[in-house]
């Protein structure tokens, strides 16, 4: 089998870590590759490389990784949101060496039995333990933007005064609000805790199968929404200088008003692997 490791970039907590499951998982039965920018890490620092390993660290682009039978993310919420762009519908384990890691369950003196345990698991029974979270996708008149596990956001030239956009907001065709604001975030029960949350949207329990609309600091603003999670929402930018559609705040769209963005639960959802993180007490590191 193949394991994948994606370690957060220039920390070198992540990049020990990651030499610690090569050492323990790369044997006749398994194959460890790492993403470019780990490889290239590992390559660079001999001290970081295991003794007596002469192999050079195989490095690969991120969206190679579905390719693997597991995927192990170490870092932050935001390396998870980088290993999951390429890792398809492949288990992903989250090692948390963030603050809050809503996504990662994992702690790091953990990590290590906890990877070999789910490598195991899958040899033995053919698939990890896995939980399912959706994902969204924008969509416009010529372009589609990557799945986001977080939010997507669609908004203004710039933040602030005299720096949104004026939108129109639709849910399953029956407006919800329309006026100017600096931009419109539509996020998942997973993304509620993240963008969403600094927007003074609600937080969404995981189990909840819902999306979240929120208006970013509109001119007269409606309350967040929170809607089904097979609801289309349409935002239409009618005014203003060229806008911009992000997903999960690293692929972005730019797109001249008028112009129309549609967002919808995309086919492909996220399969999390290892042990389910306490929503709860990742509540009480947000404090």
């Amino acid at each position: 089998m193949k394991v994948g490791i994606v370690a957060q970039r220039s920390n070198r907590r992540a990049t020990a870590l990651a030499t610690r499951l090569f050492e323990r998982l790369h044997d006749g039965e398994t194959t460890v590759v790492f993403d470019e920018t780990t490889a290239a890490a590992l390559s660079a620092d001999e001290s970081r490389w295991p003794d007596g390993q002469t192999a050079t660290p195989t490095g690969r682009g991120v969206d190679e990784m579905d390719g693997c039978d597991l995927v192990v993310s170490i870092g932050g919420d935001g390396t998870f949101l980088f290993a999951a762009r390429g890792a398809g519908s492949t288990p992903i384990l989250g090692v948390n060496l963030g603050e809050v890691g809503f996504l990662n369950a994992v702690a790091p003196d953990e990590a290590v039995e906890t990877v070999v345990e789910e490598v195991r698991r899958i040899r033995e029974t053919g698939s990890a333990r896995t939980r399912t979270v959706p994902r969204l996708r924008a969509t416009g008149e010529d372009w589609t933007l990557p799945p986001a596990l977080n939010e997507i956001v669609i908004q203004g030239p710039q933040r602030g005064h005299g720096g949104g956009a004026g939108f129109e907001v639709r849910v399953d065709g029956a407006l919800y609000t329309s006026g100017r604001a600096d931009g419109v975030l539509v996020a998942t029960p997973t993304g509620s805790t993240a963008y969403n949350l600094s927007e003074d949207g609600p937080l969404v329990h995981p189990a909840v199968d819902g999306l979240v609309v929120t208006e970013m600091a509109g001119e007269e603003a409606m309350p967040p929404l929170v809607v089904d999670d097979s609801s289309e929402i349409t935002v239409r930018i009618e005014s203003g200088a060229e806008s911009v559609v992000v997903s999960d705040g690293r692929v972005r769209e730019a797109v001249a008003p008028p112009s129309q963005v549609t967002v919808a639960r995309a086919s492909e959802s996220v399969n999390i692997a290892g042990p389910q993180r306490d929503f709860f007490a990742a509540l009480g590191k947000l404090a």
